[in-house]
């Protein structure tokens, strides 16, 4: 059996290119509609970085019908959550109601997408808030430090720009300049409207025509060249910062390479948890940071393997040479079976426990539709974790911890710190 017949996931797309997916939920009383745009900030021109994010926040100021104000107030009076963000890779627009309130929240957020109105007096308003949001994330060194990082690792490519752009680019946007980029990227071919819950799929399917049927067909045409990564190493003084922040980082696989359920469970079991290796070894056993943890963010094309942690300038070095010993590690000895085991079990247990929401199913079935134009049934991404060897794994960590694709950023108050080559040795 298929995921679609084990989930009931029903796909349809409407002629002119919007697909539509949902998925039946009988045993919830909720509701998660989302309109995903399949394009983010690595699609934009450098010098109009931010606008994808930009546009994301200005849907929510007004439409041709209804005030910023009417819009929160509607979705208030019926108890739903309403939301929106924006990635590297695309844009999403998202409420959660109760199933007798589908057909309102629909009408709004499909108002929103539809017809903002882009007002110039909001756009001055809203640059000064985005300018606000821009500040206090670069007062947030966690965040910094990975921004700083993948600017650097993604050298020269637009996959390293930040998604909120920055305060040049965000000063320029104008009216007309959002226009264009709207007209550009929302249409039917570039969106998706995904739901899943208590519904009916050829009710939904009604009422969603109903809204975006009188949209012209037209190509996205946004297609680019796999980035490439640079190993760079970079320190960043910040002398009001009490810790040093350290990511690290290597290239991993794309989000849809045949290796990607090894890469989760190595990454597990290097650092997603307070079993992982870097937790026990360098927070447990050595009290020498408060926070580490590893992440992949696999793309459409190429990904990163990550670690991040927080120590004080003396024990930099030392945390540092812990990471690259627990690299060296993984590259040069079998992994015990039973840490396999744990690994798999605990990511196991978070996919399971994350598909719990309605949300999250209807983000799921928007990804699935993206990258990879089918579904998977939770048993068959159970039966791909499961059929991980300790040997895939070694031979993932051979492939991945090479000491001359290492990147480093740290910053702090650096003090004349320095990491050279010889320390990324693994």
């Amino acid at each position: 059996m298929t995921a679609e017949e084990i989930r009931s996931i029903r796909r349809q797309t409407l002629p002119n290119g919007l697909t539509i997916l949902t998925e039946e939920m009988a045993h919830v009383r909720s509701v998660s509609i989302g309109v995903w745009v399949k394009s983010g900030s690595r699609h934009e021109e450098a010098e109009a970085n931010g606008i994808s994010h930009f546009v994301e926040h200005m849907v929510f100021k007004g439409t041709t019908t209804r005030s910023a104000a009417d819009i929160a107030r509607q979705i208030d009076s019926i108890g739903g959550n309403m939301d929106a963000f924006t990635s590297k890779e695309y844009i999403c627009f998202n409420a959660k109601v109760l199933d007798e309130h589908l057909p309102i929240a629909l009408d709004v957020v499909s108002d929103m997408v539809l017809n903002p109105v882009f007002d110039s007096q909001e756009i001055t308003r809203e640059r000064g808030v985005v300018l606000e949001e821009i500040k206090m994330d670069e007062d947030n060194p966690d965040y910094l430090v990975h921004e700083i990082f993948t600017q650097n690792f993604w050298r020269g490519h637009p996959l390293g720009q930040p998604i909120l752009g920055t305060k040049e680019t965000v000063r320029r946007f104008e009216q007309p300049l959002l226009r264009e980029y709207y007209q550009k990227t929302f249409n039917p071919g570039n969106l998706i409207v995904s739901a899943a819950g208590h519904l009916d799929h050829q009710q939904l399917v009604e009422l969603v025509s109903r809204r975006f049927e009188h949209l012209k067909a037209a190509r996205n045409g946004f297609h680019q060249d796999a980035p490439k990564t640079s190993s760079r190493i970079v320190m960043r003084n910040k002398k009001e910062l009490e810790q040093v922040q350290i990511c690290l980082g290597v290239p991993s696989h794309h989000i849809a390479h045949a290796g990607r359920y090894a890469s989760a469970v190595l990454n597990t079991l290097l650092g997603g948890g307070m079993s992982s290796r870097l937790f026990q070894n360098i927070r447990e056993r050595q009290g020498l940071a408060y926070s580490i943890f590893s992440e992949l963010n696999p793309y459409r094309d190429t990904g990163c393997l990550s670690v991040y942690a927080g120590t004080s300038l003396e024990s930099t070095p030392r945390v540092v040479e812990c990471v690259m010993g627990e690299f060296r590690e993984l590259k040069t000895n079998s992994i015990p079976e039973d840490e396999v085991r744990r690994a798999k079990d605990q990511l196991k247990g978070s996919l399971m426990l994350g598909l719990e929401s309605t949300t999250a199913r209807m983000s799921n079935l928007a990804r699935q539709e993206m990258y990879f134009d089918r579904f998977f049934g939770l048993d068959e991404i159970l039966d791909g974790i499961e059929s991980v060897t300790a040997e895939d794994l070694q031979g993932l960590a051979q492939e991945f911890f090479r000491p001359e694709t290492v990147a480093v950023t740290v910053l702090g108050n650096l003090e004349g710190l320095k990491i050279t080559r010889e320390q990324l040795v693994c």
